[in-house]
């Protein structure tokens, strides 16, 4: 079925074009366009992301050495560096951030699965910080002589799928974040102590959601009575009681459960806050420590996509690019579930941006391949084969 097309032309089949199409008539995205679409504009933008190109000149390079195959890749008729670059500039970045959210709903659907030890949606919810520079990108004000852009990211833990992405200035407090989630009944949110406001979390609370949130050292704390647990797994006490804080009691008026825990594993002592009554204590540490997963994203993601070296300077531009990136992402993620391909997002990735050039089916790429040499074999041959 697959004789003859292009790798990339392949996975691409997995993106909904027709759903994309809604968001660009939306947003008016191809008015006054005649070659270079806004479709046309997407190919290009995961093109680079999946070939991990560092630069828009270094992307046109790659794509200008196999101009004869970019019909049947999907750039359209001219891909020039000054039409993308207008592309990003102009169009609303609005068609990819509600495009980027579609497939999200799709990835967390295929990644859906009961293997978590707890049962029900479970998120983290953290930011992290791209450095940009304040001469070149004198929109993303941060510090005096200093730029950036936040990138406040709800996780699914269960499915690995970034839920919510929302891209700020630095400056930006991670808790003016919380203003933007959608909580949903009977779901987990972990927070780290930045995110420690009462009145936010008790919004949690007023939606019939569970909290953890690592308490802060200079918690006011009025104990009512304390449960019985087993010492023997790492927890200290285990209190019921309120906030005694004049302010803080009036902000969150309702019973707070506070947990001591001892991790032997790291030689850490942690003190959690929650509105769950219900799980075992070992169980609400055992919620926190996988908020560390979303750690891990950010550390993927920026090592093996493009969201720290730009290709545009505009606003519009950045916020493209790291919708592209995150369309680029979800892409991977649904092509290995689709095709029920035993390997991580990491591996597809690798395997994937080295051959998209080949007119393999995606299915063979991933029969007898060593994945313990999986980085050094792609990374060597990625420049040898687009450049």
């Amino acid at each position: 079925m697959n004789q003859g097309k292009y790798v990339f032309a392949q996975i691409v089949e997995f993106l909904p074009q027709r759903v994309f199409d809604k968001f660009v008539n939306k947003y008016d995205g191809n008015k006054y366009v005649k070659h270079f679409s806004c479709w046309n504009q997407l190919q290009c933008m995961i093109f680079g992301q999946l070939t991990n190109r560092d630069s828009l000149r270094d992307l046109i390079v790659a794509i200008d050495a196999h101009s004869g195959k970019s019909y049947h890749l999907g750039f359209g008729k001219s891909v020039t560096r000054s039409n993308l670059a207008k592309a990003n500039l102009n169009r609303n970045s609005k068609i990819f951030e509600e495009y980027a959210y579609h497939l999200i709903s799709i990835a967390r659907k295929d990644k859906a699965n009961d293997d978590f030890q707890i049962k029900g949606q479970v998120y983290a919810f953290d930011s992290t910080t791209i450095d940009l520079c304040l001469s070149v990108f004198w929109w993303a004000k941060f510090r005096k002589s200093k730029g950036g852009i936040k990138l406040h990211t709800l996780f699914d833990i269960t499915t690995q799928i970034p839920a919510f992405i929302h891209v700020t200035p630095a400056s930006v407090h991670d808790m003016n974040a919380m203003d933007h989630l959608q909580y949903e009944p009977e779901a987990y949110y972990i927070f780290d102590r930045g995110y420690v406001d009462y009145t936010r979390l008790y919004k949690i609370t007023m939606h019939s959601a569970s909290f953890v949130v690592r308490a802060k050292k200079n918690l006011q704390f009025n104990r009512m009575y304390s449960r019985k647990h087993d010492k023997s797994s790492g927890v200290k006490y285990d209190q019921i009681g309120k906030l005694s804080g004049y302010y803080v009691s009036k902000e969150y008026p309702e019973k707070l459960r506070r947990i001591k825990f001892y991790d032997l594993e790291t030689d850490r002592t942690f003190v959690f806050l929650t509105n769950n009554f219900e799980l075992p204590a070992e169980q609400v540490a055992f919620l926190y420590k996988n908020r560390w997963k979303i750690e891990l994203f950010f550390k993927w993601i920026k090592q093996h996509l493009k969201i720290q070296a730009f290709w545009g300077t505009s606003e519009n531009a950045v916020r493209i690019q790291i919708y592209s990136a995150i369309i680029a992402y979800c892409l991977v993620t649904i092509v290995g579930a689709k095709l029920r391909i035993e390997r991580s997002t990491y591996e597809i990735l690798q395997v994937l941006g080295i051959s998209l050039l080949d007119k393999t089916p995606v299915n063979e790429l991933f029969a007898n391949v060593n994945y313990n040499d999986v980085k050094e074999h792609f990374y060597n041959q990625l420049s040898l084969r687009l450049i």
